[in-house]
């Protein structure tokens, strides 16, 4: 999928998107005004971690994933991971050797050169020929050091033999008392945006401190970003336009939140004696739901304020403001979301036992929501036939999210966005980016889960290792 984030993980505090077109597997979304903010994480091992966990415990000595190789996508198409740990006597540092081999290029190369009708002599040699093409492969090295048991530092070096492309990363994590800090420097940095087009940032800087999530109460987020050079597109795609929020400058983001979880109804029948739930946190068949409100805004100062201006918020009715003198720019607004989550079954049988519903509707701007009630209601109170933009206006962004078992730790997901078509006067509605995958249970871990999917807007493929994710 194009980001492997399900419904539940939360419409605003936006996640790293999964992607296979580089060895990180990663790209971070363009952030949005005032939201999201851009930087928070899920819970997940690192990619060559996540590789690393599938050959020692899953024997699966190599991990495929596809990504369309032609332009705008720009991916690698069919290619094969695997991992090497390096050897260590230190129980605080882990490090690994991460190759990828281009297995689609490798094999359209073959059948161009003729080789499978040549005799095998001749066969061998150009298969040997085209064995040493750089292009075909890619390496990344990963160092993980545990300074001390609240922080963690990471490195990463990508080369691909394609594009001499280097890609340098450090994150340094820290857990203080219900808080998360995150420091992060990428060169380049790979985001994607709401069109799905990937862009490379020169550099990009991070800082972000978070509260602990929990099921109900207060929370702050606070992020701040730097961008440096003139962003470009990802491998030859196209793009109307670069986003604004990736130009260069720097940004200040912060969002205060309530949240509220209630439960509807919860089951309080048995469970089966002596057998374990494949995921333990999904063994409770229960109704709840959950609300969140809050307020975020946005400060800009350089080219990326510009933001406050352009077309894209034109129509955006919280508070804006906008230096030129000084290149600064504010953006602030109020927000919410609602949620449903409905599940039956205790996930222990073999057959059927697990049947989940999830339902989420974000609210990303509560001013232009009161602009277009205000609207309609006066559109009714005059006898006027709604405008489609005060209807656009106070629509959410809906998402829904569907599970059901097939056989023991086998699950089917989809996951998908839904829309209405604005542009036909019935206004249909329609699925938008729905990824579908398929999830296997680790029992013996309580709440883990290997994950293949795929997304047909993006075209892409790939498997996964994810922990505690509902």
């Amino acid at each position: 999928m194009k980001k492997l984030r399900w419904a539940m993980d939360g419409g605003f505090w936006e996640l790293d998107m999964s992607t296979p077109i580089t060895l990180e597997g990663e790209a971070r979304a363009v952030p949005g005004d005032p939201l999201p903010l851009g930087l928070s994480r899920g819970t997940k091992l690192s990619r060559p971690k996540q590789i690393h966990f599938f050959q020692r415990f899953m024997s699966s000595p190599f991990i495929p994933s596809y990504s369309p190789p032609t332009p705008p996508h720009g991916g690698h198409g069919f290619s094969l991971q695997s991992v090497l740990a390096i050897p260590t006597f230190n129980q605080n540092w882990f490090g690994t050797l991460l190759g990828q081999f281009n297995l689609q290029k490798f094999l359209s190369s073959i059948n161009e050169s003729g080789a499978w009708h040549s005799s095998n002599s001749s066969r061998l040699h150009t298969i040997c020929r085209h064995l040493h093409d750089k292009s075909l492969y890619a390496l990344g090295f990963c160092s993980e050091l545990l300074l001390t048991p609240d922080d963690t530092l990471l490195f990463s070096l990508e080369t691909y033999g394609h594009n001499r492309t280097t890609r340098k990363k450090a994150t340094l994590h820290h857990k203080f008392p219900n808080h998360n800090l995150t420091l992060e420097a990428v060169s380049p940095g790979l985001f994607v945006d709401k069109t799905g087009s990937y862009w490379d940032v020169p550099f990009s800087m991070a800082f972000d401190l978070a509260s602990v999530a929990s099921d109900s109460g207060a929370s702050y987020h606070l992020c701040m970003h730097h961008n440096a050079g003139s962003p470009k597109l990802f491998e030859g795609g196209h793009a109307l336009g670069v986003p604004a929020a990736l130009l260069p400058g720097f940004s200040v983001k912060s969002a205060f939140s309530f949240k509220k979880n209630i439960d509807i109804w919860r089951s309080k029948a048995q469970k089966l004696k002596m057998v374990q739930p494949f995921d333990l946190l999904l063994s409770n068949p229960h109704i709840s739901a959950s609300g969140i409100i809050g307020a975020a805004m946005t400060t800009c100062l350089g080219d990326n304020s510009v933001r406050s201006q352009v077309d894209d918020f034109q129509g955006f009715k919280g508070l804006c403001l906008y230096t030129p003198a000084v290149r600064s720019g504010l953006l602030a607004d109020i927000f919410s979301s609602v949620s449903v989550t409905a599940q039956h079954g205790n996930f222990q049988r073999l057959f059927l036992d697990l049947t989940r519903f999830h339902f989420h509707l974000d609210f990303p701007s509560g001013s232009k929501f009161v602009s277009g009630a205000a609207k309609l209601a006066q559109d009714f109170f005059n006898s006027r036939q709604p405008s489609v933009e005060a209807v656009r206006a106070i629509c959410p962004n809906a998402t829904i999210s569907l599970q059901q078992q097939i056989a023991g730790p086998f699950s089917f997901r989809v996951d998908s966005g839904i829309v209405i078509d604005w542009q036909n006067k019935d206004w249909h509605i329609r699925m938008h980016d729905p990824v579908f995958a398929i999830e296997y249970a680790l029992q013996v871990l309580g709440s883990a889960k290997a994950i293949a999917w795929y997304s047909p807007k993006q075209q892409e493929f790939m498997m996964e290792l994810r922990f505690f994710e509902t």
